[in-house]
């Protein structure tokens, strides 16, 4: 089925509608004190209940009005007809042609034969390789599973990049009280050696089990770091007696410490990697939302296949409320409506995401892919220039620390920065100091933030504190300052996939107004390619006379200075 053409929201009366009320409000002077004192529904007007996720929207700068003009303008753009295409499996994706169902990969097996897309059952597919995961990960975790030396895994080193790395990553440190296996896991990403110096650093080869995570297993990044571990694996084997060096002890040690995330099963195979320990995914599975998928298979061992099946019904219990609640009372849906009220009324640039929980403090990382990635583009999906300003620069830190860096620019810069402040109302680790609950004492800094960025502190009541005059304006906060509150009971594997999807949802909420494909990632190619021109430049002067000035004098200057 051909993919109708993007609406050009900025021609939709829905659009110009929602300009009349921004102009309107600017006219009047927007106040959240005055909004709150006007009507005391709105807070339980603007709190929203989805999967065990509470939101607060009331402290964002919207009004009744405001929430039914962005839903009139999510329908005029046609949010609910591709939000029906995408989890039916359409090819929305039009530069790859390909279908978007990063959804299929949480589908319960029940569902198996009702989603058939391309001839193929989809979430028959999903759990075959989701069974056949679990399995393996059961064998790691047990002890089955052993390494040339017959020891017991008790490290995984994982290699990706991208998706393939910040979405495990983030989702490994968030759910550390929940990793029971004694595995500790280690992440190498960068082609920066000194990331994979580290990552192996105090390791023992004997007891480490490696996992490489590419599609194609052609990324250059990840196979090249993938041979560098591998040199390592077997050079320490070697010197400590373990193996002998002959081809086939080498082959042996590679087997059984090698395991593979990819379809390129013949590429697995002659890295060494028996076929059967390589697990796939599909076309249809962008990288920044491939966590749920093998992708995340290092998670599967630590945390066991208990709590993975947890983390996927978080994924789809916002995936449920996301496509069957109507907009008007769809937070994930309005959550996306308002940053592009936000970046295409407001003139708003970048967007926090500021979670008050340190297991969290990857996440504001692995959003920038999720939105920037997905959003970040000039043209439509049917190639015609986009016609308003698209993506915004999403970033973040955890608090308190943040509160000490950057909240000076939130609360008194001259720019608007819509913020997300996360919080859990239960800590996996309690702590009292001199009969304060710590836990209580973090939570109060989260409410207070929102508190102080919604309604500020005026010129009057910093005289009334006895400020001195000449540094009353610099105590004034103007307030005003929108942001969203999202409360959970605990930061638990489902509510983590319960995050994860939300974003994933609003990045597909933005996308859709702004007509642009949120699927493809063009962006990253030209860079690939010219890295792999530029390369040889270092030694070849054929190759440097070929570059810019700009970059031939650089590389000149590493040729006088390396070592």
């Amino acid at each position: 089925m051909a993919v109708s053409a993007p609406v050009d929201a900025t021609k939709t009366p829905a659009w110009e509608a929602l300009q009349a009320h921004y102009d309107a409000l600017q006219a009047e002077g927007i106040s959240l004190k005055d909004w709150f004192a006007a009507d005391p529904d709105r807070v339980s007007k603007l709190t929203f209940q989805a999967g065990d996720l509470h939101f607060d929207l009331s402290k964002n700068l919207i009004t009744d009005e405001t929430v039914k003009l962005l839903a009139d303008l999510g329908r005029a753009c046609g949010v609910e007809e591709r939000r029906a295409a995408m989890f039916a499996g359409e090819h929305i994706n039009t530069t790859e042609d390909r279908a978007v169902l990063h959804t299929a990969l949480r589908r319960p097996a029940e569902q198996k034969g009702q989603l058939i897309v391309d001839g193929q059952d989809v979430v028959a597919d999903v759990h075959e390789v989701l069974d056949r995961m679990y399995a393996f990960a059961e064998r790691v975790r047990s002890g089955e599973w052993r390494g040339v030396t017959g020891k017991k895994i008790e490290h995984l080193v994982s290699i990706g990049i991208g998706g393939s790395d910040l979405g495990p990553v983030m989702a490994y440190e968030a759910l550390r009280p929940y990793a029971d296996a004694g595995i500790d896991c280690r992440y190498i990403s960068n082609i920066d050696p000194s990331d994979m110096a580290e990552k192996v650093k105090g390791l023992d080869p004997e007891t480490t089990l490696v996992i490489i995570v590419s599609k194609t297993f052609t990324t250059l990044e990840t196979l090249t770091n993938a041979r560098e571990v591998k040199a390592w694996m077997l050079e320490q084997l070697r010197a400590c007696g373990a193996i002998d060096g002959t081809p086939e002890q080498d082959a042996e040690a590679t087997a059984k410490h090698f395991v593979a995330v990819s379809t390129a099963l013949d590429l697995v195979a002659d890295f060494g990697i028996d076929p059967e320990n390589a697990f796939g995914f599909w076309n249809w599975v962008g990288g920044r939302y491939s966590v749920d998928s093998a992708v995340g298979l290092s998670l599967i061992i630590v945390l066991g296949p208990e709590r993975f099946q947890q983390f996927l019904a978080g994924f789809r219990a916002i995936d449920e409320y996301f496509e069957t609640t109507p907009l008007e009372e769809n937070v994930v849906a309005l959550m996306g409506l308002m940053n592009v009220w936000y970046v295409n009324f407001f003139g708003a640039d970048t967007h926090a995401v500021l979670p008050y929980t340190q297991y969290l403090h990857r996440f504001p990382a692995y959003l920038q892919q999720l939105t920037m990635e997905s959003n970040g583009k000039q043209v439509r999906w049917d190639g015609s220039p986009v016609t308003c300003h698209t993506g915004e620069v999403f970033w973040g830190e955890p608090g308190t620390n943040g509160q000490h860096a950057f909240y000076q620019l939130i609360h008194q810069g001259n720019v608007m920065v819509p913020a997300d402040f996360i919080a859990f109302a239960n800590t996996h680790n309690p702590a009292q100091d001199n009969g304060q609950d710590v836990h209580e004492l973090f939570l109060g800094n989260f409410l207070a933030q929102t508190k102080a960025l919604a309604f500020g502190k005026t010129a009057e009541e910093v005289r009334a504190e006895g400020t001195p005059e000449q540094i009353v304006p610099a105590r004034v906060f103007t307030g005003n300052r929108p942001t969203t509150s999202i409360f959970g009971d605990t930061l638990t594997p489902f509510a983590l996939g319960e995050l994860i999807a939300l974003y994933e949802h609003i990045t597909f909420v933005e996308g859709t107004v702004w007509g642009i494909d949120s699927y493809d990632q063009w962006g990253v190619e030209l860079g690939k390619q010219l890295a792999k021109q530029i390369t040889p430049a270092f030694h070849d002067d054929e190759a440097l006379a070929a570059q810019d000035a700009s970059t031939r004098a650089l590389i000149e200057y590493y040729r006088a200075t390396r070592r």
